[in-house]
């Protein structure tokens, strides 16, 4: 079983997905102008309005902090180990190079999900690359595909994989049975999914800013005692990424190669951008300004966040505390991580990792179940039944993945996560010219000096791919009006 799956995630990898996912990445940044680095500072400025919503939709805040949810996770802290251990620090560098690139491709993908949106049988709104599959390509085999791909993978396997950084995490700092960790996350677990997609956001919008910034605090704390190192480390990053490490010994294509692969699987399943998860919590929110790309803008900020702020925090503890200098036994995901933070703050850095990771993998899984709810709705209409099935598989699996092997677990993931993710990039890329209409439509208000708002009406070869009611003049007009009287 593992020779089949290793098989497969290396024609998946090695041969598809990594030139697949750069040369997209590449693709819409120079599209879009390097909207990424042009427009930096708008995605926190459009911060300032982002918890404004409607009955239909969550807020933008609550749409980022569920993406953050799903993103900030086992990706962030047993990922990046994960990737140093197998690819050498340079994987490091492909991370950053990945997140740079993705964070184009997730304003490509959440723009489209906005656009494409639609309401369910309570009124709320569901969306994602299923639904633009369906609506911008005509093309409900294709979504109906990646739906499949997508709660295999977020709503089976990687509940697996956060439940299993928790059980470890728990097990080095606190000695507990991976047993009673399965049961109690799973209770936990229970309680938030069975309250639906608005407790799930409300959840992920109280812990996720405030176990971020905590982590990154102590990041901050780490390096400030090893500032001594941070030339040494990037200097070590940047010579390992291409390969200079090994140049001696003639071994340098492999070891370039390692780096990339790990580096961008593990900058990949962090940040999920070109993934098509991120889109499912984009197209849940009514986003101010009403524009589709408003939201595109907020999403790549999740990217940034993610990858190149909590990830290379990550990165810098453990290549800062001298555990990998003269290795005593062989360690690797999690315990790596606390090993590296405990050489530095002492024992209780164990248990703070622990604690972290056990609220960073609780969202995720939380959040990972809100983007397989949306397709399983989108693959059937009459739902009670299968959403009751689809939660109990989803504990499931979290409990599985509590008492499982890891190797197994993140090869699965990482087989599932590429099949989402090529159906998606192929997907997006015959869609992008739509985006980088509203692209240029949002920013050219922006530069007239007015609130960006869409305006269906002159779109008239999008209004016949729309669903009625979602983008209708009248409404998003009010809503503006609305919102410029209550900041007078």
């Amino acid at each position: 079983m593992v020779e089949f799956i290793n098989y497969l995630n290396s024609v998946v990898w090695g041969s598809l997905l990594i030139y697949l996912l750069l040369g997209a990445g590449i693709y819409f940044t120079f599209r879009t102008g390097f909207i990424q680095i042009r427009h930096f500072s708008h995605m926190f400025g459009i911060l300032k309005n982002s918890n404004q919503t409607n009955k239909a939709g969550i807020s933008s805040f609550q749409a980022l902090c569920t993406s953050l949810a799903a993103r900030v996770g086992t990706g962030n802290l047993t990922g990046v180990a994960i990737a140093i251990t197998a690819g050498g620090p340079g994987a490091i560098f492909w991370m950053w190079v990945v997140a740079l690139l993705g964070m184009a491709t997730s304003f490509v993908e959440s723009t489209l999900a906005q656009l494409y949106k639609t309401k369910d049988d309570q009124g709320n709104y569901r969306g994602g690359p299923a639904y633009y599959m369906q609506k911008g390509l005509n093309l409900r085999w294709m979504g109906v595909l990646f739906s499949i791909f997508l709660i295999i993978a977020f709503g089976l396997v990687f509940n697996a994989v956060q439940a299993n950084s928790i059980a470890q995490a728990t097990a080095v700092a606190f000695d507990f049975n991976p047993l009673y960790v399965g049961i109690a996350l799973v209770i936990m677990s229970g309680i938030v999914i069975f309250g639906g997609l608005k407790s799930i956001a409300k959840v992920a919008e109280l812990v996720v800013p405030v176990m971020a910034l905590a982590y990154l605090i102590l990041a901050f704390w780490v390096v400030g005692h090893h500032v001594e190192r941070l030339p040494e480390i990037f200097t070590l990053i940047i010579r390992n990424a291409f390969g200079l490490q090994e140049a001696a010994g003639g071994a340098i294509g492999y070891g370039i190669g390692q780096a990339m692969t790990q580096g961008i699987q593990r900058g990949l399943f962090s940040n999920e951008a070109g993934m098509g998860s991120a889109p499912n919590a984009a197209a849940s929110a009514a986003p101010y300004p009403p524009h589709p790309a408003s939201q595109g803008y907020v999403q790549m900020l999740g990217v940034f966040m993610d990858t190149i702020v909590i990830c290379s925090a990550t990165a810098i503890i453990i290549l800062s505390s001298g555990v990998l200098d003269n290795p005593t036994e062989k360690v690797n995901g999690i315990e790596l991580t606390q090993l590296a933070l405990s050489s530095v703050v002492g024992g209780w850095g164990a248990t703070f990792v622990a604690v972290a990771i056990f609220f960073f993998a609780f969202t995720s899984i939380i959040a990972n179940y809100a983007y397989a709810e949306s397709n399983m709705i989108f693959l059937e209409n009459n739902h009670t039944t299968s959403l009751f099935l689809l939660r109990l598989a989803a504990l499931g699996m979290v409990m599985f993945g509590a008492l499982a092997e890891m190797p197994l677990i993140w090869k699965m993931a990482d087989l599932s996560m590429g099949l989402m993710a090529i159906t998606n990039l192929i997907a997006i890329l015959l869609l992008s010219g739509i985006a980088f209409k509203l692209a240029k439509d949002y920013n050219l208000q922006r530069k007239a000096g007015k609130i960006p708002t869409f305006d269906i009406e002159q779109h008239p070869e999008l209004k016949i791919q729309v669903e009625e009611g979602i983008w209708e003049k009248e409404q998003l007009k009010q809503w503006v009006s609305k919102k410029a009287i209550q900041e007078s």
